[in-house]
Order: C-alpha cells, then structure tokens, then sequence
C-alpha cells in the first residue's frame, strides 16, 4: 500500500494473487488486451454479466451510448397537427453512467487499435470515412460486447471471431 492508500498493484499491471484465481478474470481479460487489472476492474464493477440481457444495455452504464432527444416533433399546419419532417438530434453520450468502466474500455479501445485482429477492424473502419474518434467509440463498443458475450458463455476469448464478424 502506498501512502495515500492505493496498492502499488495496480501501476505493476498485475492483479491480487486471488483475483487471478478466478477464471472469469482470465476469460474477460483476453478481449481486453491480456490485462488482468482491466478484466479485474470490469468484473468489480459490474459484478454479474446476467444484469445486462444484451449489449445494448451495456452500453449506457459503461457511458457509451449515443443519446438523441427531440421536442417540438409536432407543428400545427392548417389546423391540423403534422409531424416535422426534420429528425431527432444527436446529443452525445450519455451522462450517466459508471466512471471507471468507460475508461477501462476507453483504453482498452486505445491499446486494442494497435494490434491485432482489432487493428484490422479499426483500420477498416477509417478506411470507410469513419472519424478516427467515432471509430475508437465503436471499437470500445465491440470491446465492451465481447466481454459480456465471453464472460455469459464462460469460454475463452477467440480472436477468429473478431475477424469473422468484423468482415
């Protein structure tokens, strides 16, 4: 423990001895880059893959669902009440969400882009007019459903189906 209280465990990259021993922490940690601490982190936070029924519910409490609202979607036109043609807008990301799971998938997205099989997929997706910041976002997405799907079905990561799914 260092003085202000935190183990020096988390700047070596290693986890507790006991958080190694499950394999959960292994399973997950292979489809964040083969670190155990983010794994570790993932699983401290969220606790039970089974919260979530999909991926699409992940993504809000990890903060990185895009957000849309709309108002005024009706006008008066002649007396009657017609729909506006224009559509929602797009407002971001989601404000609510837990703080310390989006930056574990936000630099998992950033070591992932620079290796493979994420690279070729992040590649690609700039090679299709992607904004390089957007297609970060996506990949911390594909990240954060990997790691649900993996730790439900308890089996290994399987970097053959990244490139499978990403073709």
């Amino acid at each position: 423990m260092t003085s202000c209280g935190r183990s020096t465990e988390r700047r070596s990259g290693r986890c507790s001895p006991r958080a190694e021993s499950t394999g959960r922490v292994k399973s997950c940690g292979g489809c964040l880059g083969s670190r155990p601490v983010r794994a570790a982190q993932v699983l401290a936070a969220v606790g039970t893959p089974h919260r979530f029924r999909t991926k699409r519910q992940l993504w809000p409490y990890c903060g990185l669902a895009v957000v849309t609202r709309s108002s005024a979607d009706y006008d008066f036109v002649q007396g009657k009440v017609q729909k506006r043609a224009r559509p929602a807008a797009t407002r971001g990301l989601n404000r609510d969400y837990n703080h310390q799971l989006k930056r574990v998938f936000k630099s998992a997205a950033e070591a992932a882009r620079r290796r493979e099989p994420f690279k070729t997929y992040y590649e690609g997706l700039i090679a299709k007019g992607m904004r390089p910041e957007l297609a970060r976002l996506t990949l911390a997405r594909k990240l954060a459903a990997i790691t649900l799907a993996v730790w439900k079905r308890g089996a290994e990561f399987e970097a053959e189906q990244v490139l499978k799914q990403a073709g």
